[in-house]
């Protein structure tokens, strides 16, 4: 498998038949796509996975996360991850969120991500804020 930085374009179609299927095709286009990070594992020139990873001043956050059905349970969202927590880091932020399906929220726990705030929901399908510090207070 390699991880790869991918055009905002590359991810709309993944995004849309994993995430959002019901909606239309422009519901998964960001207005702030052209100033992210967009990441896509692929086996061979196979898309398998895409996310996307936003910064600003010090806080990055992760949306639209998608593996297609056929290669989740793989290991292959769980390597997306950690290159995105890696880049986080490297863009210098303290800190790193997303709006999570709830339905994911144990996946996101592996990472010691931790919910904030009420569950709300987009649709019917409930979210809660997910957080992970990714400096140590305690280091001088």
């Amino acid at each position: 498998m390699l991880i790869r930085q991918i055009k905002p374009e590359e991810t709309y179609t993944l995004r849309h038949k994993v995430l959002w299927p019901d909606k239309p095709f422009a519901y998964v286009i960001l207005n702030e796509d052209a100033e992210g990070q967009h990441f896509g594992a692929f086996r061979d020139e196979d898309l398998m996975a895409v996310i996307s990873l936003f910064e600003e001043n010090g806080v990055a956050r992760f949306r639209k996360f998608a593996t297609r059905p056929d290669c989740q349970r793989q290991g292959i969202g769980m390597r997306l991850l950690d290159r995105v927590i890696e880049e986080a880091r490297k863009l210098g932020a303290h800190t790193l969120w997303c709006d999570a399906r709830l339905s994911a929220a144990t996946f996101y726990q592996r990472f010691g991500m931790e919910p904030e705030g009420a569950v709300f929901y987009k649709g019917e399908i409930p979210y809660s804020k997910y957080v992970l510090k990714l400096t140590d207070k305690n280091v001088d």
